[in-house]
């Protein structure tokens, strides 16, 4: 029978692998803080999530490096840059101001801010824009642009990471504000120190620098965004993967828990009765005595094999010692004889026909016929003892569909009690597992009292039809039948 987790992971028992796998990484969701299995497929053990190694490539990308560390160090940088601009102005080159205590401080507040930018952008820049404008006004650095030429200084590159980190890190509010306000002031303020004749290209070019570096911060924060959008869907996908494989893996169990049902209380059942026959001919008959405990040992040892196939699914260990993909086998309509003759050998009467031609039917459809009357010959056992059953099995490809009749003729007179009334749609575990399993393949069934005594299960399992018949256009091939009304 197939399954989601079937489908999935290709076999039950994998489905149990499924299951330990999920439980281990959530243990390690909890330590990274991700979800671990890429969306599609179960994540081997050992295997590195795409949300692991986005982050971990992020982390040899420098990426990951504190925002702390990396303003340190470029305020480092910038102080090591502007005190040692005037030692790189070349022979014959702009006269400038010699150092002093004054240049030091001005380097410092140039520079420094950037250390503390994280906690207040906007401050920040606003003090390293007003340093550098004082140490170009008091001449310590060379003009922007002059008769020299172009010099755009570690001063002024600064003054564009100031900008950059601005963008990056500050609101939308406060971004636009930066490029609305605060670089033309700074580009104004730049053009109106540069010599005269120079004026507009120093404004260009404070222009273009400062609102590059704004751009360019804006795009990095854009692109981050992105990042993280798509970081976040991973992650949700990749949680609804998780709750699928799970939800599979319950669906996995609850098919296996009714498995479960049909075989042991069919066997089970079968063990007892023949225990009890056993029982009763001991003394009379010891040969059929000892055949009956000869059965009751073939029952147990076949309902062990089962009970030890079906659990081997739920199993969380990762041993291969059989083949993984191996499921547990599953009845067909072909193994009725066989079933029919255990009940027998435990003293029920059954009379057995079949009628029509076999059709093809879906392994699915014919594990539900061999479940449903597994499930109706031991009820008749339990409530009706030794008792005459009649078992029908009528193949009408005609009509598309498949037919089957049990009924039973009620306990004995003087034999066991008589059955407890049945409603017609009961509300116990086997006769509504049977509902479903007929219904599952498009069936239906119906189950009663016989007006003269005894008890009937009825249903009705389609037959796939490879081309639809014109004259029965909408109309169901099994929406109508005869309910049990006796034999």
């Amino acid at each position: 029978m197939p399954s989601a987790i079937g489908r999935r992971t290709g076999s039950p028992r994998a489905a149990g692998r499924a299951g330990r796998l999920l439980l281990a990484e959530d243990a390690a969701a909890e330590e990274t803080g991700h979800a671990l299995s890429p969306p599609g497929q179960i994540r081997a053990p050992g295997e590195t999530s795409n949300v692991g190694r986005m982050d971990l490539m992020d982390s040899f990308a420098g990426r990951r490096v504190p925002p702390a560390v990396t303003d340190a160090g470029l305020a480092l940088l910038l102080i090591a840059g502007c005190a040692a601009t005037p030692l790189a102005i070349p022979p014959g080159g702009p006269e400038l101001r010699s150092p002093d205590a004054w240049f030091l401080v001005l380097v410092l507040m140039s520079a420094l801010p950037l250390a503390v930018h994280r906690h207040s952008p906007l401050p920040a820049l606003l003090v390293m824009s007003a340093a550098a404008a004082a140490l170009q006004g008091l001449q310590y650095i060379p003009q922007l642009s002059g008769p020299e030429g172009t010099s755009i200084g570690p001063t002024y590159v600064g003054v564009a990471t100031g900008v950059f980190l601005t963008a990056v890190r500050s609101t939308p509010r406060t971004a636009t504000l930066v490029v609305a306000v605060l670089i033309p002031a700074a580009a104004v303020t730049e053009s109106l120190l540069a010599p005269a004749g120079y004026r507009v290209t120093t404004l260009l070019i404070e222009t273009v620098l400062l609102v590059a570096a704004w751009a360019l911060g804006r795009l990095s924060r854009a692109r981050a965004a992105i990042r993280n959008q798509a970081l976040e869907r991973a992650a949700a996908i990749e949680r609804e993967q998780v709750a699928n494989a799970r939800a599979a893996v319950m669906e996995e169990r609850a098919r296996i828990a009714r498995e479960l049902h049909d075989i042991v209380a069919h066997n089970v059942s079968l063990m007892v009765v023949q225990t009890i026959a056993a029982d009763r001919v001991q003394d009379r008959d010891s040969a059929k005595a000892h055949e009956l405990h000869g059965t009751i040992e073939e029952t147990g040892r076949a309902t062990v094999t089962e009970l030890r196939r079906l659990l081997d699914v739920l199993r969380t260990d990762e041993e291969a010692e059989s083949d993984p993909n191996k499921e547990p086998p599953q009845p067909t309509i072909d193994a009725l004889p066989a079933l029919v003759e255990s009940v027998r050998a435990a003293g029920l009467q059954v009379e057995f026909d079949t009628r029509g031609t076999p059709a093809e039917l879906p392994a699915g459809s014919q594990l539900a016929v061999y479940r449903v009357v597994q499930e109706a010959l031991t009820n008749t056992l339990k409530h009706a003892g030794h008792t005459h059953t009649a078992l029908t099995v009528s193949w009408e490809p005609e009509r598309h569909r498949l037919t089957l009749r049990l009924c039973d003729d009620g306990p004995r007179q003087g034999g066991e009690t008589a059955r407890p009334p049945m409603p017609a749609r009961g509300s116990g575990h086997g006769l509504v597992g049977m509902r479903e399993r007929i219904g599952a393949v498009g069936g239906s069934l119906h189950t009663g009292n016989r007006p003269g005594g005894g008890y009937c299960v009825h249903a009705v399992v389609p037959l796939p039809s490879p081309e639809p018949d014109p004259q029965h256009e909408g109309h169901s091939p099994h929406a109508s039948h005869p309910r049990p009304a006796g034999r």
